[in-house]
């Protein structure tokens, strides 16, 4: 029950974030200088086609009505019609996430994998080489851009060793983990220094507690105090970093994706706001920022598998 309880109160406390995020996505697009359809037609456009245009997409009417449909329309998953393609959004978004949901979970998961065993090894060798080298090692991660990280794996694995394709999405769940994993390493190895730093500084601070000094009295190895006693209780505010960045990466993997040339949601959002396609720039807006939403979400509920305390805050 206080489980229920905690994840009911959660999702009623990010009820509002997305209905904020639904007036800043409507209005934001109606802030556009210009009048959208002629700056998508070049001018090329009479004045009774515009019209048309604006009836048919709903356009002439009164802002607060149109907001208030936008809203009915979403919360069904419509999304309105793409003015380009004349194609619903929702039916183009579904053709093009998955290769972005692909990328998102690979990368987290990747980057996971690599920040703990780095993180347990520097806060065990604190002090020493392999910790200067762990962190040194994080900050160059850290500094350099995700594009800049996609030419070298692109470089290194995929044309010198040939070891991993270097563009597309691929054919099958095989085919699928085989292209991905360029992608995915490319924002695993930019976020995976951040939860690198974040998980040591937590475990330093840990590991110089009382309870731990009592461990040791007790006669516990160093591994099994950090993996035992320590590392979970240093897991809290390492999922909020990456609870932080993953809501990043959402909107940071487009870059990703397109010098990767995948077939996702980025490079349907940057074609969208080539041709000024404002409905699926909208669609998108809120669909990213709704995944943000999520993300914080399961990083709030995972605080209660981690931590079973915070069902008493």
């Amino acid at each position: 029950m206080i489980f229920l309880r905690y994840t009911l109160e959660r999702i009623l406390h990010a009820l509002p974030v997305i209905l904020g995020v639904t007036v800043f996505v409507f209005f934001a697009i109606q802030l556009v200088p210009g009048d959208p359809i002629r700056i998508m037609m070049h001018g090329r456009i009479s004045d009774e086609e515009v019209a048309a245009i604006y009836t048919r997409l709903g356009m002439d009417r009164p802002l607060l009505i149109q907001y208030v449909h936008f809203v009915a329309k979403a919360a069904i998953g419509d999304l309105g019609i793409s003015i380009v393609q004349n194609a619903p959004v929702t039916a183009l978004v579904a053709e093009k996430i998955w290769p972005s949901m692909w990328l998102l979970i690979n990368s987290t998961v990747l980057s996971v994998l690599l920040a703990l065993p780095l993180a347990l090894l520097s806060a065990f060798y604190r002090n020493r080489w392999a910790d200067h080298v762990i962190r040194v090692g994080s900050m160059i991660g850290f500094a350099m851009p995700p594009f800049w990280i996609g030419l070298l794996v692109m470089l290194f694995f995929g044309l010198w060793l040939g070891w991993f394709p270097i563009s597309g999405f691929g054919e099958g769940l095989v085919g699928h983990a085989h292209h991905m994993f360029l992608p995915s390493l490319t924002i695993a190895l930019f976020l995976a220094p951040i939860l690198v730093q974040s998980l040591r500084s937590s475990m330093l601070d840990i590991l110089a507690t009382d309870y731990v000094e009592v461990a040791r009295a007790k006669g516990l190895s160093e591994w099994r105090i950090l993996i035992k006693h320590v590392l979970r209780n240093a897991l809290i505010p390492a999922i909020t970093v990456l609870a932080v960045n993953i809501s990043w990466l959402v909107s940071g993997a487009v870059i990703v994706e397109y010098v990767f040339s995948l077939p996702g949601l980025g490079s349907l959002l940057v074609r969208s706001v080539g041709f000024r396609d404002y409905p699926v720039i909208q669609g998108l807006s809120l669909i990213f920022a709704v995944i943000v939403v999520v993300v914080n979400l399961l990083a709030d509920l995972s605080y209660m598998l981690v931590d079973r305390r915070v069902l008493k805050g």
